[in-house]
């Protein structure tokens, strides 16, 4: 095992500069992990755990770690596509519950007046 260097410069947002032995390359951090030149990597949530993997070389250059890549981007889209779903639902629920009350409160209102002139007649 040999001496290594590695320092992070920047860091805002999520956007920084990672100084090596070997050079220079950017990077974006999130809570859910890091994205780079050189490859990626997935937290899992718990303390020591998580996934690596470089973009690769050679005949496909990083398919493989594209594709997980693409599997994580669709799979928060899905995600948010249900929240979104999932509160139009209650929205349109709560306007025809309140259009239903609505129309109640306007019946009862005509009821009244016509209890009114009956007994008034």
């Amino acid at each position: 095992m040999g001496l290594r260097f590695q320092k992070r410069v920047g860091g805002n947002d999520g956007m920084g500069l990672n100084i090596s032995g070997l050079g220079l390359s950017s990077s974006y951090r999130s809570k859910y992990g890091a994205i780079g030149s050189k490859g990626f990597s997935i937290r899992s949530g718990i303390p020591g755990l998580s996934f690596r993997s470089g973009w690769g070389g050679g005949k496909n250059k990083g398919a493989g770690a594209l594709i997980i890549l693409l599997v994580i981007v669709a799979l928060f889209a899905f995600y948010y596509a249900a929240v979104i779903v999932y509160n139009l639902a209650i929205l349109l629920w709560w306007v025809l519950t309140e259009f239903i009350h609505y129309c109640l409160r306007v019946y009862y209102k005509w009821k009244d007046k016509q209890e009114l002139k009956q007994t008034v007649i």
